[in-house]
């Protein structure tokens, strides 16, 4: 019964892990496209 009751916690957190992956993904890109924007509007300035 505790082996079933652990296995079940084990595919919880896998997941929510997968949720957080994909959070910072999402906010890995949003800041690589924010520095980007900032870096192209900085180079048409010269």
């Amino acid at each position: 019964m505790a082996s079933g009751k652990r296995n079940h916690k084990l595919r919880e957190e896998e997941h929510s892990l997968k949720g957080t992956l994909y959070a910072v993904f999402g906010i890995g890109i949003f800041i690589i496209a924010s520095w980007m924007v900032v870096f192209s509007i900085f180079t048409d300035r010269f």
